[in-house]
């Protein structure tokens, strides 16, 4: 019987050795720039820096965070930018080299393909780190990935991504810390007016325990506290003594201060938005 040319679907896996660390520095920045991410964005991204160390382990010491944009079918990300702290950070550590990116979110998504296309330009073999900051269930999934390619004969047909083994060590200190972040997981930093909004409602609270306190020690329903006396005599005793409307300018005052501030921070972030788009439009053409 004669032997038929037969076309075979190839998957090259990649070593089963093949594993990366993380050092507990890394997920407190990607937690850090996720909460102090833009309005708009929905996750974040950037670049892993570290080593291979001499049994093929990727270790990652640090990080930084890459501005881009994303929608459904493209991505878009800040070269300049990237290659600008790449240089800054060899300036101190010149070790450092990249291997890899990261994102936050819950496993890898549709634009990943694309992102870590871009990597595998820059360095060969980029593992992607993918970081739970939504903390589902009181833990954080941290992953790591790499690429594989999907062949048909000599074509290259799709990468698909393959998890890898993640070794994430922590001292005593380090797991303390994270073990807090963990609870205290916050989606957004609050802006400076919900900051006031917050420290304002806390004082007031504060103020009324105080009014509680006091008129229970003078109807004799709570036994008087020399200490906590001497305490609340010494915090009125500090408030300057002005006029109510004295006291309102001044705060009107420091508030439209900050309104100014924030409307020109607003302005420069616009300015600078547009300028970064004319130059890769620029670049472009």
């Amino acid at each position: 019987m004669a032997l038929t040319d037969q076309t075979v679907l190839q998957f090259f896996p990649l070593s089963t050795s093949l594993s990366a660390k993380v050092h507990p520095l890394v997920i407190f920045n990607i937690c850090d720039c996720f909460v102090r991410r833009p309005d708009q964005a929905e996750r974040v991204i950037g670049t892993l820096l570290g080593s291979v160390l001499p049994d093929g382990t990727v270790d990652i010491r640090n990080s930084y965070v890459v501005p881009h944009n994303e929608s459904s079918d493209q991505v878009a990300l800040d070269i300049d930018y990237h290659h600008n702290m790449l240089s800054s950070h060899q300036k101190v550590n010149p070790k450092e080299v990249i291997v890899g990116w990261f994102s936050t979110g819950f496993g890898v998504t549709g634009g990943s393909a694309l992102i870590h296309e871009f990597y595998s330009r820059e360095i060969a073999n980029p593992v992607h780190l993918t970081v739970d900051t939504g903390f589902t269930n009181g833990e954080a999934s941290i992953k790591a990935f790499v690429s594989v390619n999907l062949s048909l004969g000599d074509q290259q047909l799709a990468a698909q991504f393959q998890e890898i083994p993640l070794d994430l060590r922590m001292v005593e200190a380090e797991r303390i810390g994270f073990d807090i972040l963990k609870t205290t997981a916050a989606d957004k930093l609050p802006t400076d007016m919900e900051g006031m909004e917050a420290t304002m409602e806390r004082l007031l609270a504060l103020i009324d325990d105080t009014y509680k306190y006091v008129d229970d020690v003078v109807e004799g329903r709570v036994a008087p506290d020399n200490t906590i006396g001497r305490f609340i005599s010494d915090t009125v005793s500090s408030i300057p003594k002005i006029s109510p409307s004295a006291f309102d300018k001044l705060v009107n005052d420091s508030l439209q201060d900050q309104l100014l501030l924030l409307y020109l921070s607003s302005i420069t972030r616009t300015q600078l938005s547009l300028a970064e788009k004319l130059n890769t439009a620029a670049q472009i053409l």
